[in-house]
C-alpha cells in the first residue's frame, strides 16, 4: 500500500509510440516515480528505459508481479488493455490505462468489479477534460454564459494516422478506428461539459479497405482495414440537449469547427478535444461576434500524462481519481453502442450508465 507523503511507484507496460511522451511529461513530478518498464518486444523496452533513465526493464509478467510497483501504466494497444489491466489488478496494482478502458462492455465491467473488490483504483485516458481548455468551457457553462445548453457539434476529421505513425495497423483493427481512437476524447469532454449521454444512433462507412504506411522505416507497405473509417453519430444527453459527433480517417482537409456548444443565449467554440488548451471563443446574446476567452495555440503533447499525475496525487491523498474507470465505462458504453449502430445500419440505442460531471452546472 502506498503511504501518505510517498511517491507512487509506476511500472510501464507498453513501450510504443506514446510512451516517451508520457515519461517526458511526468519526469520531475514528485507524486510519480517510474521504476520499471516492459514490452512484448524486449528491445523496445530496453530502448525506452535507456532514453528515460528507467531503473529496471522486465518481461511483462515479471513487471506485473513486481512487489515494488504500486501502479501499472498500461500503454498497450487497445485490444490488450483489458487483459493487462486485469492481470495488474490481480497482483494488487492500481492501473492507469490509455484509452479506451476496454474494447467490450463485458471487459469494462470486469475491470470495474475487480478494482472494487480489491479496493484499487483504475484510471483511464483521455485526460484532456482536466486541461484548461475544457475547464474554461465548464466554467462558462456553470456561470450561464450561453444560457441553457441545447446542442453540441463535434468533429475530428483527418486523413488517418498512417501519415505520422510508423506502425498504424492497430488503429485500423476492430475495436479501434476513428471512433475508438478519437471518439474517447470528444465523448469524455462532452460528458464533462454536458452530463451523461442517454441515447445514441450512428451510421458508418469505410472508404478504403487497404491503407499505406506513410511514415517511418516501413513507409510504402500496405495493410488491411478492419473497422469503419468514417462514423456519424447522434447523441442525446440526460438534460435533453442533443449533439452530433463525426470521427473520420477519410477526410483530406476540413474547416469544420472541432467543438461548438450552443445555448439559448450564446455559443462556445473550443479547440479539438484531444488538446489540453485553447483557444476558447464565446459569443453571447445580442452579438454575432466571438470574443477570445482563452487564447491558443493548443498544446498537443505537453500535458499528456496529466491524468496519471492526478491519479497518483489522489491515491496519496486517499481520494478517488477524476479520470476514473466509472467515467471510462460510461464512455465505453457510448462507444460500443455507436459502433453497433454503425455496423447495423443505423437505429438508436439507450445508454444505461450515468455519470456525475466534474463541474456543477
Amino acid at each position: 500500500m502506498v503511504g501518505i507523503g510517498a511517491s507512487v511507484r509506476v511500472g510501464v507496460v507498453g513501450c510504443g509510440n506514446v510512451s516517451s511522451r508520457y515519461l517526458a511529461n511526468v519526469a520531475g513530478e514528485p507524486a510519480v516515480t517510474v521504476v520499471a518498464c516492459a514490452d512484448a518486444d524486449p528491445a523496445r523496452a530496453r530502448a525506452l528505459g535507456a532514453a528515460h533513465a528507467v531503473p529496471e526493464v522486465h518481461p511483462v509478467a515479471d513487471l506485473l508481479a513486481h512487489p515494488e510497483i504500486d501502479l501499472v501504466l498500461n500503454l498497450t494497444p487497445p485490444r490488450a488493455h483489458a487483459e493487462v489491466t486485469l492481470r495488474a489488478l490481480e497482483h494488487g496494482k492500481h492501473v492507469y490505462t490509455e484509452k479506451p478502458l476496454a474494447t467490450t462492455m463485458a471487459d469494462g465491467h470486469r475491470i470495474v468489479e475487480a478494482a472494487r473488490a480489491r479496493s484499487l483504483q483504475v484510471g483511464t485516458a483521455p485526460d484532456t477534460f482536466l486541461g484548461v481548455g475544457a475547464q474554461t468551457c465548464a466554467a462558462l457553462l456553470a456561470e450561464g454564459a450561453i444560457g441553457t445548453p441545447t446542442s453540441v457539434n463535434a468533429a475530428m476529421m483527418n486523413a488517418g494516422p498512417e501519415r505520422f505513425h510508423p506502425e498504424p495497423e492497430f488503429l485500423y483493427q476492430e475495436g479501434a478506428g476513428p471512433l475508438f481512437d478519437i471518439g474517447p476524447y470528444y465523448l469524455t469532454v462532452l460528458t464533462e461539459l454536458m452530463g451523461s449521454i442517454v441515447r445514441v444512433g450512428a451510421l458508418g462507412a469505410t472508404a478504403r479497405t487497404e491503407r499505406v504506411v506513410l511514415a517511418g522505416p516501413r513507409a510504402g507497405s500496405t495493410f488491411s482495414v478492419q473497422t469503419p473509417t468514417h462514423v456519424n453519430s447522434v447523441l442525446e444527453f440526460a438534460s435533453g440537449a442533443t449533439g452530433m459527433l463525426v470521427t473520420s480517417f477519410d477526410v483530406v482537409a476540413t474547416r469544420t469547427p472541432h467543438l461548438e456548444i450552443h445555448g439559448t443565449e450564446g455559443t462556445i467554440v473550443a479547440a479539438q478535444a484531444n488538446s489540453w488548451g485553447g483557444p476558447v471563443l464565446l459569443t453571447a446574446a445580442g452579438s454575432t461576434d466571438f470574443v477570445e476567452v482563452l487564447p491558443g495555440p493548443r498544446d498537443s503533447d505537453g500535458f499528456m500524462g496529466m491524468g496519471l499525475v492526478e491519479m497518483a496525487r489522489a491515491i496519496l491523498a486517499g481520494q478517488p481519481a477524476l479520470a476514473s474507470a466509472t467515467r471510462g465505462l460510461h464512455v465505453l458504453e457510448v462507444l460500443t453502442a455507436i459502433a453497433a449502430a454503425a455496423r447495423d445500419g443505423g437505429g438508436f440505442t439507450t445508454i444505461s450508465s450515468r455519470l456525475e460531471t466534474h463541474h456543477q452546472t
